[in-house]
């Protein structure tokens, strides 16, 4: 391969209009080999978890983005030597001795080395000073800081600044040791007078220990920041109108226990969940106007004559809707393993940018929180929203004697500017009806 010099890959658009994402995790270091398509990064987007492949083959020179910092789109997040002179731009690469590195500072443009150019700096103001390019200049004038990710969240979280910790391990690496050595002799003062005092041993735990055990802030960003926004915007956008409904879904959980036991079910999870998006299915077939979203430029209602149903899914980074494409035209079995591969891949954080965009309808299952009803907010851009309780033992009258039956409440939220009090009730009615009785109407369908 002829020498090309240092090839920078930049943070890519990965999304439909996509600003800014986190660096989650490295799975390469500067040194490593690396092949074209070859997975270099995890990153986080405000939908989803995407990992990033290489663009170049060649050795790792330096990864100009730390672990947990969040950068706009077109950074150069990673420096690759795609030719055969690698030492010649850098002779001492990053995770040799870094830190006091004079090269460093004359060669600016590959300085960005180790695990990242900021010292700890993950808040917004901090990344914001280096929107589009993560600079050299900028880092070379600073004191580079090799440090693992945790050691950096242990570090942020006692209050330490990780430039001024004098590091212990190899090639100048601070460790976990490093960071508590340095809290316990540089921020004593405030509790010093009382560590002396056996009757008070409590206030003597740690130097602002107040605010920190009684507070925690945690950064609006990536899923989090989408899902604020996106729940925002659609509250106070759509006049929000929702109805519930009692139903006695005991003849829909023997179904379910029908279906586990089919052999077309055998490798997919069966709930209720399935039966319920299958009435729903049903429901919009029958009042298509129910899938449709509000066109406020070209004041239209937009129908949908297909069904991308979405799915919400509460995740550790936040609630996602992922949907299933085309999901009226699926048989059971299908819409099965399509739900079980969506929530999975959604609770793991591996859902792909398109899953989650152009949804035209959702089902929010708050049942397996145990709760019975509540009020969701639509989807954006989307005219209706059914939440699924708990189902649960309730006395109930069936055929004219009080009886212990399962019973659940459905919830459905719809944009009163596509939907009137009168679409909407025959909708949550028909789902109910459905449930009430689904074995022949759902499993006759597809």
């Amino acid at each position: 391969m002829t020498h090309q010099g240092i090839q920078q890959f930049v943070l890519p658009d990965v999304g439909e209009g996509l600003t800014e994402a986190e660096i989650l995790t490295w799975h390469v270091q500067p040194g490593d080999q690396v092949d074209v398509n070859q997975v270099i990064c995890e990153i986080e987007t405000a939908k989803a978890v995407v990992e990033l492949p290489s663009p170049f083959a060649g050795r790792v020179e330096a990864l100009l983005v730390e672990a947990g910092e969040t950068v706009p789109v077109g950074t150069p997040i990673i420096a690759v030597d795609t030719g055969g002179a690698a030492g010649e731009p850098r002779p001492e690469p990053a995770p040799a001795a870094a830190p006091a590195e004079p090269p460093a500072e004359e060669k600016r443009e590959p300085v960005l080395v180790g695990y990242g150019v900021k010292s700890g700096a993950t808040k917004r103001r901090a990344r914001r000073r280096t929107p589009s390019a993560v600079p050299a200049q900028t880092v070379g004038q600073r004191t580079v800081v090799l440090a693992k990710p945790p050691v950096r969240k242990l570090a942020k979280d006692l209050g330490v600044d990780l430039r001024t910790v004098v590091p212990s391990g190899p090639n100048g690496v601070i460790t976990r040791d490093d960071v508590r050595r340095h809290a316990e002799q540089n921020q004593p003062q405030p509790s010093a007078p009382r560590v002396p005092e056996p009757a008070a041993p409590a206030p003597a735990a740690s130097p602002a220990p107040e605010r920190d055990v009684r507070e925690e802030r945690i950064p609006v960003k990536g899923v989090l920041k989408h899902m604020a926004a996106a729940m925002v915007d659609s509250a106070f956008t759509a006049p929000h109108v929702t109805e519930f409904l009692q139903v006695d879904v005991t003849k829909t959980v023997k179904v379910v226990q029908k279906l586990r036991q089919r052999p077309e079910f055998a490798d997919v999870k069966v709930s209720p969940l399935l039966l319920v998006a299958r009435a729903l299915l049903i429901a919009v077939r029958r009042h298509p106007r129910i899938n449709a979203s509000w066109d406020e430029a070209n004041q239209e209602v937009v129908v949908k004559h297909y069904v991308n149903l979405g799915i919400a899914a509460a995740t550790d980074r936040g609630l996602v809707v992922p949907n299933i494409k085309d999901a009226d035209r699926l048989p059971l079995p299908d819409l099965a393993r399509a739900l079980t591969d969506l929530t999975e891949k959604a609770r793991a954080g591996q859902t792909a940018p398109a899953d989650l965009t152009g949804g035209t309808i959702t089902i929010t299952n708050i049942g397996v929180f145990g709760i019975d009803g509540g009020t969701p907010i639509l989807n954006r851009g989307e005219a209706a929203i059914l939440a699924l309780g708990q189902i649960r033992d309730m006395p109930w009258v069936h055929k004219g004697k009080i009886k212990i039956r399962k019973v659940t409440t459905l919830s459905l939220s719809f944009d009163h500017r596509l939907v009137d009090g009168e679409l909407g009730s025959k909708v949550l009615r028909d789902v109910a009806t459905i449930l009430e009785d689904p074995e022949e109407m759902v499993l006759a369908w597809g």
